[in-house]
């Protein structure tokens, strides 16, 4: 992680299993937290100076050898043609991250062929094309896949920093932050982590300048607020203004798809049916690994884990299969 950017280490965490062809709507918002990860990481690097609360950041600042194509796609329209852009963090953050969708694509290729140049992200077969029906349809579907090492240290690292005592580093703050405003926390935090998660960062908004300027912040809103109020009244999770928005559970609801994979026959051994498969997936280009096998096993399958079920659906005649159930920590 160390030698990655902050903006790269969230992109390789938010865009993986993401649709590379199609702007979803998990994906756009992933796109805002990733420019708004651009603003911070130049925060964070000196990019901007500070007179009087108020933060620059200057045209020429961007000219300097350092700059890259991705960083320029978002703080160039910050400068609105101007030689400088005044405004504190959070009006900076909201800005990034407002971008219209013409920007967020040209964001999202240029740090995906940074990534690509370094091996650390590919476009692959979406697994969601291996099911029946998309399947059948012949709809073509690719995703993008994060390097599994690199995926694996960004997420332990952070888990590691926020989960045990001791000092958090302002990158790994800006990584929570960007995990709460992008909705991705239930993919890396129990259930009871997360009130983990909500009492720390309340403790450091409390004593963290840096955290309270950021957590204060929040730059979702619009129909994925809505899903998240919605949510909020079914449950008494997030306790204090910090841990707000915890529950912002639009892009993981998104991201939680079942896929249903077809198979010639009922397997009544589940070694047969695990085999079947395995085979299938791996024809398409999916890096698998068998974590847990039995009647329902469980299958790691480009960085995220699945529950193998046994199923069927109706159509003229029964027709026999597996739904492969996005696992997510209890």
């Amino acid at each position: 992680m160390t030698d990655l950017n902050l903006a790269q280490s969230f992109a390789l965490v938010a865009l993986n299993a993401q649709s590379s062809l199609y702007m979803t709507n998990a994906k756009k918002v992933s796109l805002r937290s990733i420019a708004a990860a651009v603003v911070l990481e130049a925060y964070l690097e000196g990019y901007f100076t500070q007179e009087d609360n108020k933060l620059f950041i200057r045209k020429e600042a961007l000219d300097q050898s350092s700059s890259t194509l991705y960083r320029e796609t978002v703080l160039l329209p910050l400068l609105h043609n101007h030689a400088e852009m005044q405004g504190d963090l959070g009006w900076c953050l909201k800005k990034a991250s407002m971008l219209p969708n013409k920007k967020l694509k040209e964001l999202e290729i240029a740090l995906a062929d940074d990534l690509k140049a370094m091996n650390l992200l590919e476009e692959i077969p979406s697994l969601l094309g291996s099911d029946m029906y998309f399947d059948s349809a012949g709809v073509e579907m690719k995703a993008y896949r994060s390097h599994n090492g690199v995926y694996t240290s960004i997420t332990e690292n952070l888990r590691a920093e926020i989960l045990e005592e001791g000092t958090v580093t302002d990158e790994i703050i800006g990584m929570l932050w960007l995990l709460r405003e992008s909705g991705c926390m239930h993919d890396f935090f129990s259930r009871n982590e997360l009130e983990q998660i909500n009492t720390r960062m309340h403790d450091l908004y409390v004593s963290n300048l840096w955290a309270k300027s950021l957590f204060r912040t929040q730059i979702h809103h619009g129909f994925e607020l809505g899903v998240k109020q919605f949510l909020q009244l079914k449950s008494k999770l997030v306790k204090t203004s910090a841990g707000s928005s915890i529950n912002f559970f639009f892009p993981f609801l998104e991201r939680s798809q079942a896929v249903f994979i077809e198979t010639e026959a009922w397997f009544d051994n589940s070694n047969k049916r695990l085999n079947f498969v395995l085979a299938r997936l791996t024809s398409y280009g999916h890096e698998v690994t068998v974590i847990e096998k039995g009647s329902i096993a469980t299958l790691k399958i480009d960085n995220l884990l699945y529950d193998v079920i046994p199923h069927f659906v109706m159509m003229k005649v029964p027709i026999q299969g597996v739904r492969l159930v996005p696992k997510r920590p209890l």
